[in-house]
């Protein structure tokens, strides 16, 4: 897969100072964003890296029905913490289906689907997102060996199928509240994504 980064630039942020990079891929419409802290990457360096899908509704409005603003707070904080790391923006809303059909499976979920049955009422899979094109990216920040922040299965077998070792899995641990259990406990079961058993702990 051939990409192209086009734009750079320092920014200052509520949890430091990155560098920030986007990427134009071919045959994607949509560009790819890398936030990241630290500099020369080393190829034997493990280096913090998480691949986060967009989440407008989460990471704009402040939505209660996901975890994805809180994972990507808790993984902006990491990397600053360290003073290296790389976070690998997906422009992927809702799973790869688009905010408006995101939201048209709201409309479903409230009717009583899951997040799951709610894609498939619209005629769309389980998850439609394509997380290959991370692995050209992190090879073009000379990182090939990361600890990889996620509780999600298919971004780990998509960078080690596609020439990146993932060394160590890092969870994302939110706190669940009575709006998202049951989409984190969905995503637990149906979807084999890990580390989401707190999620029981809102019906204590």
């Amino acid at each position: 897969m051939n990409i192209e980064e086009y734009a750079r630039c320092e920014l200052p942020t509520l949890y430091g100072r990155f560098e920030v990079r986007v990427f134009r891929h071919e045959g994607d419409p949509d560009e790819s964003i890398v936030i990241s802290m630290g500099r020369d990457f080393r190829p034997d360096e493990i280096v913090f890296v998480r691949l986060h899908s967009e989440c407008f509704t989460g990471e704009v409005l402040g939505s209660l029905k996901c975890d994805c603003q809180g994972q990507l707070d808790l993984a902006l904080r990491k990397i600053a913490e360290l003073g290296r790391g790389v976070v690998v923006y997906l422009r992927q809303e809702g799973r790869g289906i688009g905010l408006g059909n995101k939201i048209r499976a709201y409309a479903e979920q409230a009717k009583g689907a899951n997040t799951i049955e709610a894609n498939h009422i619209l005629g769309f899979p389980s998850d439609l997102r394509d997380f290959r094109v991370a692995a050209p990216i992190l090879t073009s920040l000379g990182i090939q060996r990361i600890a990889l922040n996620t509780n999600n299965p298919q971004k780990i077998d998509a960078l080690r199928q596609h020439g990146i070792e993932v060394v160590e899995v890092v969870p994302s641990l939110t706190e669940p509240n009575e709006y998202n259990q049951d989409y984190l406990r969905t995503k637990a079961e149906e979807l084999g994504h890990a580390n989401l058993v707190g999620a029981l702990r809102v019906e204590e």
